[in-house]
């Protein structure tokens, strides 16, 4: 059960907690796919299905370990591969990427999303702690945080137990005065209870719990979540 008077600080997951992912990525990699077009046509062509960049994106992320926590670096090195597969200029990659980042911070929020961070900020410091690679201020919510803890700068990525305790250091507060709030059961949930967090589950999709460990609390959206904490 969630002991509302031990939390002293929030974070939050952001990627399916205060925006869907996937139709921002899927818009993300038609800008990219325009861009090569312009820029890389024999890439574009290679690579028109965005199932081949993904492809090729995993292939990176299972070869390069050393950046794998790092979805820029990963995204980044994918599209100088698929330059030098196509034949054409690897040193493209920067300005590709550039264009896919910059969509990329181009979310939709959740109905719920802007309205929870009013309310939860006025109350806790809010950190945010994912392993995407959202930048909270071109997004447009950074307002709302005192820090944002990445994996692509911390240098791993949730479940690690240390990426969660670098987020309680970033709210001046110790692990088990914070709250984590999460979509992914696994790497929110699991990995802030062993982080020695409270953690909420945030299911908006009425998924099935698939592990031992429960969450103190399941909600279904951001607003029942701040209904528990008023």
């Amino acid at each position: 059960m969630l002991d509302k008077s031990k939390v002293r600080a929030i974070t939050l997951d952001l990627d399916d907690t205060l925006w869907p992912i996937w139709p921002t990525i899927e818009r993300a990699e038609r800008v990219l796919h325009g861009w090569l077009v312009e820029h890389a046509p024999m890439t574009a062509a290679l690579f028109a299905n965005p199932a081949a960049l993904r492809e090729i994106r995993d292939h990176v992320a299972d070869q390069r370990p050393d950046i794998k926590h790092d979805l820029s670096a990963v995204r980044r090195e994918s599209i100088r591969l698929a330059l030098y597969r196509a034949g054409e200029n690897p040193l493209l990659a920067e300005a590709a990427f550039d264009a896919f980042f910059a969509a990329r911070q181009q979310v939709d929020l959740y109905d719920d999303a802007r309205e929870a961070l009013q309310f939860l900020s006025q109350r806790y410091p809010l950190v945010s702690l994912s392993n995407g690679n959202a930048n909270l201020e071109r997004v447009g919510i950074a307002q709302y945080f005192r820090a944002a803890v990445s994996a692509r700068e911390f240098g791993v990525g949730k479940p690690d137990a240390r990426i969660f305790h670098a987020a309680a250091g970033a709210a001046d507060v110790q692990p088990i005065d914070v709250l984590h709030v999460g979509d992914d059961a696994t790497l929110d949930v699991i990995g802030a209870l062993n982080a020695g967090m409270q953690a909420v589950w945030l299911n908006r999709a009425d998924h099935q719990w698939p592990h031992e460990q429960q969450p103190h609390v399941t909600v279904r959206d951001l607003r029942q979540l701040c209904e528990l904490l008023r």
